[in-house]
Protein backbone atom coordinates (compact mmCIF):
# COMPACT_ATOMS: atom_id res chain seq x y z
CA UNK A 1 0.00 0.00 0.00
CA UNK A 2 3.00 2.09 0.77
CA UNK A 3 4.48 1.62 -2.29
CA UNK A 4 1.33 2.46 -4.32
CA UNK A 5 0.85 5.51 -2.82
CA UNK A 6 4.42 6.51 -3.68
CA UNK A 7 4.01 5.56 -7.40
CA UNK A 8 0.87 7.67 -7.87
CA UNK A 9 2.11 10.42 -5.12
CA UNK A 10 -0.35 10.30 -2.84
CA UNK A 11 0.36 11.93 0.79
CA UNK A 12 -3.73 12.59 1.65
CA UNK A 13 -4.92 9.21 1.98
CA UNK A 14 -8.15 7.51 4.02
CA UNK A 15 -8.23 3.95 5.10
CA UNK A 16 -11.07 1.13 5.65
CA UNK A 17 -10.20 -1.47 8.10
CA UNK A 18 -12.63 -4.17 9.91
CA UNK A 19 -13.82 -2.81 13.16
CA UNK A 20 -12.16 -5.87 15.00
CA UNK A 21 -9.14 -6.39 16.69
CA UNK A 22 -7.41 -7.51 13.52
CA UNK A 23 -8.40 -4.03 12.12
CA UNK A 24 -7.37 -2.04 14.55
CA UNK A 25 -3.67 -3.90 13.79
CA UNK A 26 -3.81 -2.97 10.52
CA UNK A 27 -4.43 0.89 11.16
CA UNK A 28 -1.80 1.28 13.63
CA UNK A 29 0.91 -1.03 11.73
CA UNK A 30 0.01 1.31 8.11
CA UNK A 31 0.13 4.40 10.31
CA UNK A 32 3.64 3.54 11.83
CA UNK A 33 4.73 2.62 8.84
CA UNK A 34 3.61 6.15 6.99
CA UNK A 35 5.63 7.48 9.87
CA UNK A 36 8.43 5.77 9.45
CA UNK A 37 8.77 6.16 5.84
CA UNK A 38 7.50 9.57 5.47
CA UNK A 39 5.05 8.77 3.07
CA UNK A 40 2.62 10.86 3.39
CA UNK A 41 -0.29 11.02 6.59
CA UNK A 42 -4.00 9.67 7.43
CA UNK A 43 -6.68 11.92 6.35
CA UNK A 44 -9.31 9.63 8.09
CA UNK A 45 -9.64 6.06 9.39
CA UNK A 46 -12.94 4.36 8.43
CA UNK A 47 -14.33 1.27 10.34
CA UNK A 48 -16.81 -1.05 8.70
CA UNK A 49 -19.04 -2.66 11.30
CA UNK A 50 -17.93 -6.71 11.19
CA UNK A 51 -22.08 -7.35 11.47
CA UNK A 52 -22.71 -5.74 7.82
CA UNK A 53 -19.88 -7.64 6.38
CA UNK A 54 -20.83 -10.76 7.84
CA UNK A 55 -24.45 -10.48 6.10
CA UNK A 56 -22.84 -10.35 2.80
CA UNK A 57 -20.42 -12.72 3.57
CA UNK A 58 -21.64 -14.95 0.46
CA UNK A 59 -20.31 -12.20 -2.30
CA UNK A 60 -16.77 -12.13 0.15
CA UNK A 61 -16.02 -15.59 0.46
CA UNK A 62 -13.87 -16.11 -2.24
CA UNK A 63 -12.00 -18.90 -1.06
CA UNK A 64 -15.20 -21.03 -0.50
CA UNK A 65 -16.19 -19.91 -4.09
CA UNK A 66 -12.74 -21.38 -5.74
CA UNK A 67 -13.15 -24.11 -3.23
CA UNK A 68 -16.38 -24.53 -5.19
CA UNK A 69 -15.21 -24.60 -9.01
CA UNK A 70 -12.22 -26.98 -7.77
CA UNK A 71 -14.95 -30.09 -6.77
CA UNK A 72 -16.93 -29.11 -10.29
CA UNK A 73 -13.73 -29.56 -11.98
CA UNK A 74 -12.66 -33.12 -10.43
CA UNK A 75 -16.24 -34.14 -10.89
CA UNK A 76 -15.69 -33.61 -14.73
CA UNK A 77 -14.68 -37.13 -15.79
CA UNK A 78 -13.48 -35.83 -19.25
CA UNK A 79 -10.87 -33.06 -17.46
CA UNK A 80 -9.15 -36.02 -15.71
CA UNK A 81 -5.30 -36.70 -17.08
CA UNK A 82 -4.41 -40.31 -17.58
CA UNK A 83 -0.85 -40.97 -17.40
CA UNK A 84 1.16 -42.74 -19.64
CA UNK A 85 4.90 -41.77 -18.16
CA UNK A 86 5.76 -39.45 -20.94
CA UNK A 87 4.03 -36.45 -19.69
CA UNK A 88 5.28 -32.96 -19.20
CA UNK A 89 3.79 -30.85 -16.73
CA UNK A 90 5.02 -27.64 -18.36
CA UNK A 91 3.12 -28.37 -21.79
CA UNK A 92 0.13 -30.64 -20.59
CA UNK A 93 -3.03 -28.74 -21.36
CA UNK A 94 -6.17 -29.21 -19.28
CA UNK A 95 -8.73 -27.20 -17.70
CA UNK A 96 -7.33 -28.97 -13.89
CA UNK A 97 -4.48 -27.22 -15.11
CA UNK A 98 -5.73 -23.82 -15.87
CA UNK A 99 -5.40 -22.04 -12.53
CA UNK A 100 -4.63 -18.86 -13.65
CA UNK A 101 -7.14 -17.12 -11.59
CA UNK A 102 -7.94 -19.41 -8.77
CA UNK A 103 -5.21 -18.55 -5.97
CA UNK A 104 -6.32 -21.08 -4.08
CA UNK A 105 -5.94 -23.81 -6.98
CA UNK A 106 -2.77 -21.84 -8.12
CA UNK A 107 -1.05 -22.76 -4.58
CA UNK A 108 -1.97 -26.67 -5.32
CA UNK A 109 -0.25 -25.90 -8.35
CA UNK A 110 3.07 -24.00 -6.93
CA UNK A 111 3.54 -26.80 -4.06
CA UNK A 112 3.24 -29.80 -6.48
CA UNK A 113 5.47 -28.35 -8.86
CA UNK A 114 7.75 -27.36 -5.80
CA UNK A 115 7.77 -30.84 -4.73
CA UNK A 116 8.29 -32.20 -8.25
CA UNK A 117 11.50 -29.07 -8.20
CA UNK A 118 12.81 -31.21 -4.92
CA UNK A 119 12.59 -34.87 -5.90
CA UNK A 120 14.09 -33.91 -9.18
CA UNK A 121 17.04 -32.32 -7.35
CA UNK A 122 16.97 -35.24 -4.61
CA UNK A 123 17.17 -37.97 -7.71
CA UNK A 124 20.04 -36.11 -9.39
CA UNK A 125 22.56 -36.59 -6.61
CA UNK A 126 26.00 -38.21 -7.05
CA UNK A 127 26.98 -40.69 -4.20
CA UNK A 128 29.92 -39.79 -2.28
CA UNK A 129 29.17 -35.81 -3.16
CA UNK A 130 25.61 -35.66 -1.28
CA UNK A 131 24.87 -33.21 0.97
CA UNK A 132 24.36 -35.70 3.83
CA UNK A 133 26.52 -37.26 6.53
CA UNK A 134 29.20 -39.24 4.87
CA UNK A 135 28.37 -37.01 1.63
CA UNK A 136 25.85 -39.45 1.24
CA UNK A 137 22.43 -39.02 -0.85
CA UNK A 138 19.12 -39.91 -0.06
CA UNK A 139 16.80 -42.50 -2.32
CA UNK A 140 13.67 -42.32 -3.28
CA UNK A 141 12.42 -45.53 -1.34
CA UNK A 142 14.67 -44.42 1.76
CA UNK A 143 14.34 -40.87 2.16
CA UNK A 144 13.12 -39.44 5.22
CA UNK A 145 10.95 -36.43 5.18
CA UNK A 146 13.94 -33.81 6.52
CA UNK A 147 15.98 -35.08 3.76
CA UNK A 148 13.13 -34.18 1.34
CA UNK A 149 12.56 -30.87 3.51
CA UNK A 150 16.73 -29.92 2.75
CA UNK A 151 15.99 -30.07 -1.36
CA UNK A 152 12.47 -28.26 -1.13
CA UNK A 153 13.92 -25.41 1.01
CA UNK A 154 16.27 -24.88 -1.79
CA UNK A 155 13.53 -24.76 -4.49
CA UNK A 156 14.00 -21.45 -7.41
CA UNK A 157 11.92 -21.56 -10.26
CA UNK A 158 9.54 -19.60 -12.23
CA UNK A 159 6.11 -20.73 -13.34
CA UNK A 160 4.67 -21.14 -17.15
CA UNK A 161 2.47 -18.15 -15.58
CA UNK A 162 5.50 -15.91 -14.65
CA UNK A 163 5.76 -16.21 -10.86
CA UNK A 164 8.69 -17.11 -9.19
CA UNK A 165 8.40 -19.80 -6.60
CA UNK A 166 11.10 -20.20 -3.38
CA UNK A 167 11.44 -20.27 0.11
CA UNK A 168 12.58 -18.02 2.79
CA UNK A 169 14.86 -18.62 5.54
CA UNK A 170 12.17 -19.72 7.99
CA UNK A 171 10.79 -22.11 5.31
CA UNK A 172 7.86 -19.93 4.39
CA UNK A 173 6.70 -19.58 0.58
CA UNK A 174 7.63 -16.20 -0.69
CA UNK A 175 4.10 -14.41 -0.24
CA UNK A 176 2.22 -13.14 -3.58
CA UNK A 177 -0.47 -10.12 -2.70
CA UNK A 178 -3.43 -9.47 -5.84
CA UNK A 179 -3.82 -5.81 -6.37
CA UNK A 180 -7.77 -5.35 -7.07
CA UNK A 181 -9.60 -2.77 -8.88
CA UNK A 182 -13.34 -2.14 -7.88
CA UNK A 183 -14.73 -0.68 -10.82
CA UNK A 184 -18.67 1.23 -10.33
CA UNK A 185 -20.51 -0.27 -13.34
CA UNK A 186 -23.30 2.05 -14.98
CA UNK A 187 -25.59 0.25 -13.46
CA UNK A 188 -24.56 0.22 -9.62
CA UNK A 189 -23.05 -3.14 -8.99
CA UNK A 190 -19.57 -3.30 -8.38
CA UNK A 191 -16.83 -5.58 -10.36
CA UNK A 192 -13.61 -6.73 -8.78
CA UNK A 193 -10.88 -6.79 -11.00
CA UNK A 194 -6.89 -7.87 -10.73
CA UNK A 195 -4.55 -4.75 -11.96
CA UNK A 196 -1.53 -5.91 -10.29
CA UNK A 197 0.81 -8.08 -7.41
CA UNK A 198 3.02 -7.74 -5.13
CA UNK A 199 5.84 -10.20 -4.88
CA UNK A 200 8.21 -10.70 -2.28
CA UNK A 201 11.48 -12.01 -3.11
CA UNK A 202 14.18 -14.16 -1.43
CA UNK A 203 16.19 -11.45 -0.57
CA UNK A 204 12.78 -9.60 1.71
CA UNK A 205 12.49 -7.08 -1.07
CA UNK A 206 8.87 -6.31 -2.46
CA UNK A 207 7.98 -5.70 -5.68
CA UNK A 208 4.93 -3.83 -7.08
CA UNK A 209 3.83 -4.65 -10.67
CA UNK A 210 0.93 -2.48 -11.59
CA UNK A 211 -0.33 -3.26 -14.98
CA UNK A 212 -1.89 1.33 -14.48
CA UNK A 213 -3.86 0.85 -18.24
CA UNK A 214 -6.35 -1.97 -16.77
CA UNK A 215 -6.61 -0.03 -13.97
CA UNK A 216 -10.82 2.07 -13.60
CA UNK A 217 -10.90 5.28 -11.79
CA UNK A 218 -14.43 6.37 -10.71
CA UNK A 219 -14.13 9.71 -11.69
CA UNK A 220 -15.14 11.99 -15.06
CA UNK A 221 -11.55 11.78 -16.15
CA UNK A 222 -10.80 8.32 -15.39
CA UNK A 223 -7.65 7.73 -17.66
CA UNK A 224 -5.59 10.09 -14.94
CA UNK A 225 -4.77 9.08 -11.51
CA UNK A 226 -6.43 11.07 -9.07
CA UNK A 227 -4.38 13.74 -7.20
CA UNK A 228 -4.47 13.21 -3.79
CA UNK A 229 -2.04 15.51 -1.39
CA UNK A 230 -2.53 17.34 1.67
CA UNK A 231 0.28 20.21 0.72
CA UNK A 232 2.07 20.16 -3.10
CA UNK A 233 5.51 19.47 -2.13
CA UNK A 234 8.18 22.16 -1.68
CA UNK A 235 10.17 22.23 -4.30
CA UNK A 236 13.59 23.25 -4.37
CA UNK A 237 14.29 26.95 -3.08
CA UNK A 238 11.72 26.04 -0.32
CA UNK A 239 11.21 25.28 2.81
CA UNK A 240 8.33 23.47 4.46
CA UNK A 241 6.85 24.74 7.30
CA UNK A 242 4.09 23.06 9.61
CA UNK A 243 1.05 24.05 10.52
CA UNK A 244 -0.12 24.62 13.85
CA UNK A 245 -2.53 22.06 15.16
CA UNK A 246 -2.34 19.94 11.71
CA UNK A 247 -1.52 16.59 10.24
CA UNK A 248 2.93 16.65 9.24
CA UNK A 249 1.77 16.20 5.47
CA UNK A 250 -0.03 19.60 5.54
CA UNK A 251 2.78 22.49 4.97
CA UNK A 252 2.93 25.49 4.24
CA UNK A 253 5.97 26.15 1.48
CA UNK A 254 8.18 29.31 2.49
CA UNK A 255 10.60 30.69 0.43
CA UNK A 256 14.32 30.57 1.57
CA UNK A 257 16.06 33.86 3.18
CA UNK A 258 17.92 35.79 0.69
CA UNK A 259 21.68 34.01 1.27
CA UNK A 260 20.56 30.42 1.69
CA UNK A 261 19.43 27.46 -0.27
CA UNK A 262 17.60 24.75 -0.15
CA UNK A 263 18.38 21.99 -3.24
CA UNK A 264 16.04 19.40 -3.31
CA UNK A 265 12.17 18.44 -2.55
CA UNK A 266 10.16 19.12 0.46
CA UNK A 267 13.17 20.45 2.82
CA UNK A 268 13.17 21.09 6.48
CA UNK A 269 15.35 23.76 6.42
CA UNK A 270 17.42 26.40 4.00
CA UNK A 271 21.25 26.04 4.30
CA UNK A 272 23.47 29.25 4.42
CA UNK A 273 25.88 29.75 1.47
CA UNK A 274 29.86 30.17 2.52
CA UNK A 275 31.28 33.56 2.93
CA UNK A 276 31.87 34.66 -0.63
CA UNK A 277 28.73 32.96 -1.96
CA UNK A 278 25.47 33.88 -2.03
CA UNK A 279 21.93 32.04 -3.29
CA UNK A 280 20.81 32.45 -7.18
CA UNK A 281 18.03 34.52 -6.99
CA UNK A 282 15.12 33.64 -7.82
CA UNK A 283 15.15 30.15 -7.47
CA UNK A 284 17.76 29.78 -4.65
CA UNK A 285 18.34 26.24 -5.06
CA UNK A 286 22.16 26.62 -5.32
CA UNK A 287 25.18 28.60 -4.09
CA UNK A 288 26.75 31.31 -6.84
CA UNK A 289 29.83 33.21 -6.05
CA UNK A 290 29.05 36.66 -5.04
CA UNK A 291 29.34 39.77 -7.59
CA UNK A 292 33.04 41.42 -6.94
CA UNK A 293 32.01 45.27 -7.25
CA UNK A 294 34.69 48.08 -7.54
CA UNK A 295 34.97 51.61 -9.20
CA UNK A 296 35.24 50.20 -12.85
CA UNK A 297 36.56 51.77 -16.24
CA UNK A 298 32.83 49.84 -17.82
CA UNK A 299 30.59 51.84 -15.51
CA UNK A 300 29.30 55.09 -16.18
CA UNK A 301 30.38 56.50 -13.35
CA UNK A 302 34.00 55.14 -13.73
CA UNK A 303 33.68 56.05 -17.77
CA UNK A 304 32.76 59.67 -16.49
CA UNK A 305 35.82 60.25 -13.64
CA UNK A 306 38.17 58.83 -16.41
CA UNK A 307 36.41 61.29 -18.85
CA UNK A 308 37.46 64.01 -16.63
CA UNK A 309 40.66 63.38 -15.47
CA UNK A 310 41.98 62.77 -19.31
CA UNK A 311 40.49 65.73 -19.96
CA UNK A 312 42.52 67.77 -16.52
CA UNK A 313 45.52 66.17 -17.98
CA UNK A 314 45.14 67.68 -21.44
CA UNK A 315 44.39 70.98 -20.44
CA UNK A 316 47.26 71.36 -17.64
CA UNK A 317 49.60 70.16 -21.24
CA UNK A 318 47.74 73.06 -23.12
CA UNK A 319 48.56 75.37 -20.46
CA UNK A 320 52.13 74.12 -20.07
CA UNK A 321 52.68 74.82 -24.28
CA UNK A 322 50.95 78.50 -23.83
CA UNK A 323 53.44 79.17 -21.44
CA UNK A 324 56.15 77.77 -22.81
CA UNK A 325 55.70 79.29 -26.37
CA UNK A 326 55.41 82.57 -24.32
CA UNK A 327 57.84 82.46 -21.86
CA UNK A 328 60.01 85.23 -23.08
CA UNK A 329 56.78 87.75 -22.77
CA UNK A 330 56.32 89.85 -19.71
CA UNK A 331 53.40 87.73 -18.02
CA UNK A 332 55.36 84.71 -17.97
CA UNK A 333 58.78 86.08 -16.63
CA UNK A 334 56.96 88.19 -14.16
CA UNK A 335 55.46 85.39 -12.57
CA UNK A 336 58.37 83.22 -12.00
CA UNK A 337 58.18 81.01 -14.34
CA UNK A 338 60.55 77.71 -13.62
CA UNK A 339 57.88 77.51 -10.38
CA UNK A 340 54.58 78.00 -12.73
CA UNK A 341 56.10 75.16 -15.11
CA UNK A 342 56.87 73.29 -11.66
CA UNK A 343 53.13 73.27 -10.82
CA UNK A 344 51.85 72.65 -13.98
CA UNK A 345 54.03 69.43 -14.41
CA UNK A 346 52.83 68.68 -10.56
CA UNK A 347 48.80 69.16 -11.59
CA UNK A 348 49.76 67.07 -14.91
CA UNK A 349 50.42 64.27 -12.27
CA UNK A 350 47.65 64.87 -9.92
CA UNK A 351 44.94 64.65 -12.98
CA UNK A 352 46.98 61.26 -13.68
CA UNK A 353 46.94 59.53 -9.84
CA UNK A 354 43.50 59.47 -10.22
CA UNK A 355 43.10 56.50 -13.06
CA UNK A 356 44.77 54.65 -9.83
CA UNK A 357 41.88 54.80 -8.19
CA UNK A 358 39.53 53.43 -10.77
CA UNK A 359 39.57 49.47 -12.10
CA UNK A 360 40.10 46.07 -9.89
CA UNK A 361 42.42 47.11 -6.82
CA UNK A 362 45.45 45.55 -7.63
CA UNK A 363 48.38 45.23 -5.23
CA UNK A 364 50.56 47.40 -6.79
CA UNK A 365 47.98 49.89 -7.61
CA UNK A 366 46.52 50.35 -4.14
CA UNK A 367 50.52 51.07 -3.00
CA UNK A 368 50.57 53.49 -5.66
CA UNK A 369 47.31 55.58 -5.68
CA UNK A 370 48.09 57.03 -2.48
CA UNK A 371 51.69 57.49 -2.58
CA UNK A 372 51.61 59.31 -5.95
CA UNK A 373 48.86 61.89 -4.75
CA UNK A 374 50.20 62.59 -1.64
CA UNK A 375 53.79 63.56 -3.12
CA UNK A 376 52.22 65.09 -5.94
CA UNK A 377 49.83 67.41 -4.52
CA UNK A 378 52.38 68.26 -1.37
CA UNK A 379 55.12 68.99 -5.04
CA UNK A 380 52.39 71.56 -5.67
CA UNK A 381 51.36 72.90 -2.99
CA UNK A 382 54.74 73.67 -2.34
CA UNK A 383 55.63 75.31 -5.50
CA UNK A 384 52.48 77.85 -4.29
CA UNK A 385 54.01 77.83 -1.15
CA UNK A 386 57.51 79.42 -2.52
CA UNK A 387 56.06 81.28 -5.17
CA UNK A 388 53.75 83.23 -2.64
CA UNK A 389 57.05 83.40 -0.33
CA UNK A 390 58.78 85.15 -3.03
CA UNK A 391 55.67 87.90 -4.12
CA UNK A 392 56.26 88.49 -0.17
CA UNK A 393 59.99 88.67 -0.38
CA UNK A 394 59.88 91.06 -3.38
CA UNK A 395 57.52 93.37 -2.02
CA UNK A 396 59.76 93.66 0.99
CA UNK A 397 62.77 93.89 -0.71
CA UNK A 398 60.67 97.31 -2.00
CA UNK A 399 60.58 98.57 1.06
CA UNK A 400 63.54 100.83 3.07
CA UNK A 401 66.07 98.61 4.33
CA UNK A 402 65.06 95.24 2.50
CA UNK A 403 67.22 94.75 -0.04
CA UNK A 404 69.26 91.85 1.32
CA UNK A 405 66.27 89.64 1.64
CA UNK A 406 65.79 88.51 -1.84
CA UNK A 407 69.60 87.05 -1.31
CA UNK A 408 67.14 83.82 0.68
CA UNK A 409 64.77 83.43 -2.12
CA UNK A 410 67.35 82.89 -5.47
CA UNK A 411 66.39 80.57 -7.75
CA UNK A 412 68.35 77.51 -6.28
CA UNK A 413 67.12 78.26 -2.69
CA UNK A 414 63.33 78.32 -4.44
CA UNK A 415 64.47 74.69 -5.95
CA UNK A 416 66.11 73.68 -2.75
CA UNK A 417 63.15 74.17 -0.45
CA UNK A 418 60.21 72.28 -2.84
CA UNK A 419 62.65 69.52 -2.96
CA UNK A 420 62.87 69.22 1.04
CA UNK A 421 59.09 70.00 1.41
CA UNK A 422 58.41 67.50 -1.20
CA UNK A 423 61.08 64.86 0.22
CA UNK A 424 59.39 65.12 3.70
CA UNK A 425 56.17 63.87 1.92
CA UNK A 426 58.32 60.76 0.50
CA UNK A 427 59.59 60.28 3.71
CA UNK A 428 55.87 59.68 5.47
CA UNK A 429 54.91 57.40 1.98
CA UNK A 430 57.76 54.94 2.47
CA UNK A 431 57.46 54.46 6.21
CA UNK A 432 53.80 54.23 5.44
CA UNK A 433 54.60 51.34 2.83
CA UNK A 434 57.07 49.30 4.82
CA UNK A 435 55.40 49.62 8.33
CA UNK A 436 51.64 48.57 7.17
CA UNK A 437 50.74 48.38 2.81
CA UNK A 438 47.86 49.33 1.69
CA UNK A 439 46.41 45.96 0.34
CA UNK A 440 43.51 44.30 -2.00
CA UNK A 441 40.83 43.84 0.32
CA UNK A 442 37.48 41.90 0.33
CA UNK A 443 34.44 43.52 1.93
CA UNK A 444 31.58 41.83 2.74
CA UNK A 445 30.45 44.06 5.22
CA UNK A 446 28.91 46.94 3.42
CA UNK A 447 26.47 44.34 1.40
CA UNK A 448 25.65 40.77 2.24
CA UNK A 449 24.83 39.83 -1.49
CA UNK A 450 28.09 41.30 -3.39
CA UNK A 451 31.86 41.68 -2.38
CA UNK A 452 33.31 45.23 -2.30
CA UNK A 453 36.74 44.67 -3.72
CA UNK A 454 38.57 47.61 -1.98
CA UNK A 455 42.39 49.28 -0.91
CA UNK A 456 42.91 48.67 2.67
CA UNK A 457 44.89 51.54 3.51
CA UNK A 458 46.83 49.50 6.02
CA UNK A 459 47.41 52.26 8.60
CA UNK A 460 44.81 54.61 9.06
CA UNK A 461 47.39 56.60 10.84
CA UNK A 462 49.88 56.92 7.59
CA UNK A 463 46.81 57.86 5.51
CA UNK A 464 45.90 61.04 8.15
CA UNK A 465 49.35 62.03 8.38
CA UNK A 466 50.11 62.14 4.53
CA UNK A 467 46.34 64.51 4.09
CA UNK A 468 47.93 66.09 7.15
CA UNK A 469 50.77 67.48 5.91
CA UNK A 470 49.34 68.36 2.44
CA UNK A 471 46.71 70.71 4.46
CA UNK A 472 49.43 72.03 6.54
CA UNK A 473 51.26 73.17 3.30
CA UNK A 474 47.74 74.47 2.00
CA UNK A 475 47.24 76.12 5.23
CA UNK A 476 50.47 78.38 5.11
CA UNK A 477 50.31 79.11 1.79
CA UNK A 478 46.69 80.33 2.59
CA UNK A 479 47.71 82.58 5.17
CA UNK A 480 50.98 84.23 3.44
CA UNK A 481 48.80 84.83 0.70
CA UNK A 482 46.09 86.55 2.68
CA UNK A 483 48.21 88.46 4.79
CA UNK A 484 49.59 89.81 0.76
CA UNK A 485 46.00 90.41 -0.52
CA UNK A 486 46.41 93.93 -0.08
CA UNK A 487 49.74 94.47 -1.89
CA UNK A 488 49.66 97.16 -4.62
CA UNK A 489 48.44 96.09 -8.42
CA UNK A 490 51.59 95.09 -9.63
CA UNK A 491 51.67 92.18 -6.96
CA UNK A 492 48.06 90.88 -7.86
CA UNK A 493 49.72 87.32 -7.84
CA UNK A 494 48.62 86.77 -4.18
CA UNK A 495 45.17 87.32 -4.57
CA UNK A 496 44.73 84.31 -7.02
CA UNK A 497 46.84 82.23 -4.57
CA UNK A 498 44.68 83.05 -1.75
CA UNK A 499 41.72 82.37 -3.69
CA UNK A 500 43.22 79.35 -5.08
CA UNK A 501 43.94 77.95 -1.66
CA UNK A 502 40.50 79.06 -0.43
CA UNK A 503 38.76 76.26 -3.05
CA UNK A 504 41.41 73.90 -2.27
CA UNK A 505 40.95 73.75 1.17
CA UNK A 506 36.99 73.83 1.24
CA UNK A 507 37.34 70.78 -1.14
CA UNK A 508 39.48 68.73 1.26
CA UNK A 509 37.88 69.65 4.32
CA UNK A 510 34.22 68.97 2.77
CA UNK A 511 36.17 65.32 1.60
CA UNK A 512 37.12 63.37 5.18
CA UNK A 513 33.09 63.44 6.44
CA UNK A 514 32.10 62.52 3.28
CA UNK A 515 34.97 59.88 3.07
CA UNK A 516 34.80 58.49 5.83
CA UNK A 517 30.36 58.23 4.96
CA UNK A 518 30.91 56.57 1.63
CA UNK A 519 30.80 52.83 1.48
CA UNK A 520 32.75 50.75 -0.66
CA UNK A 521 33.41 52.21 -4.37
CA UNK A 522 32.30 55.38 -3.24
CA UNK A 523 34.62 56.31 -1.21
CA UNK A 524 36.76 55.70 -4.35
CA UNK A 525 34.58 57.90 -6.20
CA UNK A 526 34.47 60.95 -3.28
CA UNK A 527 38.38 60.80 -2.98
CA UNK A 528 38.70 61.08 -6.57
CA UNK A 529 36.31 63.71 -7.11
CA UNK A 530 37.79 65.98 -4.54
CA UNK A 531 41.16 64.93 -6.43
CA UNK A 532 39.70 66.57 -9.61
CA UNK A 533 37.67 69.16 -7.99
CA UNK A 534 41.08 70.45 -6.28
CA UNK A 535 43.51 69.73 -9.31
CA UNK A 536 40.88 71.80 -11.37
CA UNK A 537 40.50 74.79 -8.99
CA UNK A 538 44.37 75.08 -9.17
CA UNK A 539 44.59 75.35 -12.19
CA UNK A 540 41.85 77.51 -13.18
CA UNK A 541 42.53 79.91 -10.58
CA UNK A 542 46.31 80.64 -10.95
CA UNK A 543 46.28 80.12 -14.61
CA UNK A 544 43.01 80.98 -16.28
CA UNK A 545 43.55 84.88 -16.05
CA UNK A 546 46.76 84.66 -17.41
CA UNK A 547 45.95 82.36 -20.23
CA UNK A 548 43.46 84.79 -21.05
CA UNK A 549 45.74 87.32 -21.51
CA UNK A 550 47.96 85.98 -23.60
CA UNK A 551 46.00 84.17 -26.10
CA UNK A 552 42.69 86.77 -25.89
CA UNK A 553 44.64 90.20 -24.93
CA UNK A 554 48.27 90.24 -25.80
CA UNK A 555 48.15 94.18 -25.88
CA UNK A 556 48.32 93.63 -22.27
CA UNK A 557 51.08 91.36 -22.24
CA UNK A 558 53.77 94.10 -21.90
CA UNK A 559 56.11 95.02 -18.95
CA UNK A 560 54.27 98.39 -18.95
CA UNK A 561 51.29 96.58 -18.10
CA UNK A 562 51.89 93.93 -16.02
CA UNK A 563 53.73 96.64 -13.47
CA UNK A 564 50.95 98.53 -13.55
CA UNK A 565 51.62 101.77 -15.13
CA UNK A 566 49.18 103.53 -16.91
CA UNK A 567 47.08 100.55 -17.25
CA UNK A 568 43.46 100.06 -16.55
CA UNK A 569 42.91 98.14 -13.44
CA UNK A 570 41.26 94.81 -13.22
Amino acid sequence: MIQIMRRFGWTWVGLVVFDDAEGQHVARYFRAMMDLTGSGCLAYVEVVSIIDIKAKEHSWDLGNAEFKRVASVMKNSSALLICTGEEDLATAKTSILDVSDLRSEYNVYKAVYALAHALHDMLQCVPGRGPFTGHSCASLQTAQPWQLAYYLEKVNFTTSFGHHVSFDENGEPLPIYDVMNWVLLHDGSVKVQNVGVVKKSATGDEELILDEGRIVWNFEFNKVAPRSVCSDRCPPGKRKASRKGEPDCCFDCLKCPDGEISNQYDSTECKGCPEYFWSNNPKRDRCVPKSVEFLSYHEPLGISLTTIALLGTLTAAIVLGIFIHHRDTPMVRANNSELSFQILLSLKLCFMCSLLFIGRPRLWTCQLRHAVFGISFVMCVSCILVKTMVVLAVFKASTPGGTDIMKWFGVMQQRGLVLVLTSIQAIICIVWLVSASPTPHKNTHYHSDRIVYECDVGSTVGFAVLLGYIGLLALLSFILAFMARNLPDNFNEAKLITFSMLIFCAVWIAFIPAYISSPGKYADVVEVFAILASSFGLLVVLFGPKCYIMILKPERNTKKSIMGRGATKT
